[in-house]
């Protein structure tokens, strides 16, 4: 249990942090393409994570990593988690910007406005943010078991299915690839799309 939570805390904070800053980026500041920027971040959300696999393995290989859970944290440094971003992003279209001028005016810089006040503005959709990406870390099976060698680093979630006696006839393999299979699909289409059809209606309301 110690190793999931190793690997699942890391994930939940990195998350947290560069999906909090990148959408306050683009929900308050002026950039060059930013329209460009915003349609790449949405096509992210249409790609199935499996086309990555090979060439990120690839790389982590040469860049030594194997066998550990780096290769798990630090994509998610760099706000690689596009449905997080853009909730957050439309979560942040729907406040006023009046306490965010106020600080301004007052002498906060950047930061210091996403700290002070932003952040707390935010905590209804971080705490979303976190329970989401906690849930599905806790049942990630596929990422540790591409990058995770030794027993003794493995996850809850890969140390069960390694405990199953594969030799008892049951097709176990067909089994746990359908149940990662369905757990994908509502946890990463259906459950989200969910969350975003209510966070709508909300917005419309207010």
């Amino acid at each position: 249990m110690l190793n999931t939570f190793k690997y699942v805390i890391p994930k939940v904070i990195l998350t947290i942090i560069s999906s909090t800053i990148v959408a306050y980026g683009f929900a308050r500041f002026e950039i060059p393409w930013k329209k460009f920027w915003f349609g790449t971040l949405i096509t992210t959300m249409l790609l199935p994570s499996t086309v990555l696999l090979i060439p990120q393995y690839l790389m982590f290989r040469e860049m030594g990593m194997l066998n550990s859970y780096l290769p798990l944290y630090l994509p998610l440094a760099f706000a690689t988690q596009g449905f997080f971003v853009f909730m957050l992003i439309q979560f942040l279209r729907g406040v006023p910007r009046d306490m965010e001028e106020a600080a301004q005016i007052d002498g906060c810089n950047s930061f210091q406005v996403l700290w002070y006040v932003v952040v707390p503005i935010l905590k209804p959709a971080i705490i979303s943010v976190a329970l989401f990406q906690f849930m599905w870390s806790m049942n990630d099976f596929i990422g540790p078991l591409i990058y995770v060698y030794s027993v003794d680093k493995y996850p809850i979630a890969l140390a069960l299915k390694m405990s199953i006696d594969v030799t008892e006839g049951a097709p176990w393999n067909e089994i746990l690839a359908m149940g990662e299979h369905l757990h994908s699909a509502i946890h990463h289409r259906i459950l989200p799309g969910t969350t975003l059809l209510r966070t709508g209606r909300h917005q419309q309301r207010n």
